[in-house]
């Protein structure tokens, strides 16, 4: 009896090395299938992967000079806000300078101050007066 149960045990062991033999030997097989398709196919999808990656390349360039065009338009509009608004100011500025200027001239008018014109236009009649004595004193 010892000598069945010994045997069935052999058996029992020599089969689970045979399929752990088998199933090394079915990894293996697949790992040189693996390779060998990839040395035969590999290129091929090399190439598809080469062409794929220049689509979205190129999707990628049409979507930034998209935004760029877009974000220049927006530049340009809003130069020509701050343009517009800037004449605007300037001629508000204007406006409000010769006002001040103005009241500043009238009311110096008022207390007595010769304005700028007025000073001028005496010191024109002030030449002429000085050139007619010049005149007269060398007639003396």
């Amino acid at each position: 009896m010892a000598k069945v149960i010994l045997k069935k045990k052999i058996d029992a062991s020599t089969t689970a090395l045979s399929d752990v033999k088998s199933y090394a030997r079915k990894i293996w097989l697949a790992g040189l299938g693996a390779y060998a398709r990839v040395g035969q196919e590999g290129s091929e999808y090399f190439q598809e992967l080469i062409v794929a990656g220049q689509a979205v390349e190129k999707k990628g360039k049409e979507a930034v000079v998209e935004k760029l065009e877009a974000a220049n338009a927006e530049i340009d509009e809003a130069k020509t806000e701050v343009s517009s608004f800037k004449d605007k100011v300037e001629v508000q500025l204007d406006k409000v300078e010769r006002a001040f200027d103005s009241r500043v001239a009238s009311t110096l008018n008022r207390i007595g101050i010769p304005s700028k014109h007025d000073v001028e236009t005496l010191s024109a009649k002030l030449d002429e007066l000085t050139a007619l004595l010049e005149r007269v004193a060398r007639k003396s």
